[in-house]
């Protein structure tokens, strides 16, 4: 049976080609899709945990997204909090989503506070020393091409490249908080502060002393490593469904390719099907043969749609460095599977009306 299956799918390398094609597509989609969803939120909860902060606080009804809330609260409120028992540093930090040119979280850091957090790599340069200096990190400047002294418009206003740091702590790129506050029209204000505590075993403390402040018992306060783990997939709003959908579509799209390739190859068949049926072949026999080649299909468009995506990944690290583009084993694995089920559902009705042809009429069909 397997020559027999291998030979229907030689037999017709075009539209076997094609059929293979549609498979991979669906795998490309479904582990692209998700790689990039999925990578931008573990991305943004992988830069915050290189901040160096313990406790995070912002204001009431504060967006969990960095960069979606309103510099509402006064930066001098920092000063408030530094004084607290166990608090080693507080800085005020203004995190802004700009979305000219690319999407990317700025944010507005008092330097000294933000640097005593968890001190800055530097790569190159120095630290800022004016209102327009400006840092970097490494996958910024590779995928922008920049230098230190190098000029940059952000927000429609020029600033200096005055260093270029490691990665991996909170945003790509930090502005004086001063001139982010201006330019956001919240000059004097944050829209979030870090917190380090002179011991990781004195963060309940100090968070209790933070709500017990006067003026602070509406203000959102948690561990970084609480926020952390909301940042998943599963605690976001519409995620989900919008993941969800994605698959769908592209389950879909396999589905319709391989039924349509499977109805086709019945229809082409028919003085086939007749033989095996006259020489004893059952139905079960019939139906067997052409799950067994969309399966084999599937497998072959499963296995050049992995391929295809790994190079993609490739690509995406290479020219877009600051996108985290992830690919999980667990994510290959599950799209192999939704497109495996997908191409045996398409060819169920094939297979069965395959099998359901009388001998005599499918003998003399023309």
């Amino acid at each position: 049976m397997n020559k027999l299956v291998v030979g229907n799918i030689l037999y017709r390398p075009v539209r076997s080609a094609i059929s293979v094609l549609a498979v991979a597509i669906e795998v490309i989609m479904i582990l692209c899709i998700v790689a990039v969803m999925v990578g931008q939120v573990q991305g943004a909860a992988s830069q915050t945990s290189g901040i160096g902060a313990d406790i995070m606080v912002r204001p009431p009804n504060a967006s969990n997204f960095s960069g979606l809330s309103d510099a509402a609260v006064p930066a001098k409120i920092a000063t408030v909090l530094a004084r607290l028992p166990h608090v080693a540093v507080a800085s005020p930090v203004i995190a802004k989503l700009n979305v000219s040119g690319a999407v990317q979280t700025l944010f507005g850091i008092d330097y000294p506070s933000y640097n005593a957090l968890r001190p800055f790599a530097f790569l190159a340069g120095v630290p800022p020393t004016g209102p327009d200096d400006i840092l970097v990190d490494d996958l910024y400047a590779r995928s922008h091409h920049s230098q230190v002294g190098q000029s940059v418009n952000i927000l429609n206003h020029d600033f200096r490249i005055s260093g270029i740091v490691e990665h991996g702590k909170g945003s790509r790129i930090f502005l004086p908080i001063q001139t982010l506050g201006v330019l956001n029209g919240t000059p004097g204000n944050a829209s979030v502060f870090y917190i380090r505590t002179d011991n990781p075993k004195n963060q309940q403390a100090v968070i209790n002393e933070i709500q017990s402040t006067p003026g602070m018992s509406t203000y959102q306060v948690q561990t970084l490593a609480e926020w952390m783990s909301m940042m998943t997939p599963e605690h976001l709003p519409g995620f989900t469904i919008a993941l969800n959908v994605v698959i769908g579509i592209a389950v879909i799209v396999g589905f319709l390719v391989i039924f349509q390739s499977m109805y086709t190859a019945v229809m082409e068949r028919t003085r086939e099907i007749g033989i095996l049926k006259s020489l004893g072949a059952s139905k079960l026999y019939v139906v067997n043969l052409f799950l067994r080649e969309a399966v084999l299909v599937a497998i072959a468009g499963v296995v050049v749609g992995i391929l295809a995506t790994q190079g993609v990944k490739l690509f995406m690290d290479l020219r877009f460095p600051t996108m985290t583009f992830l690919l999980t084993t667990h994510w290959r694995l599950y799209g192999a599977v939704i497109a495996l089920i997908g191409s045996i559902l398409g060819a169920l009705y094939p297979a069965y009306k395959a099998a359901s042809k009388d001998p005599i009429d499918a003998l003399a069909y023309e």
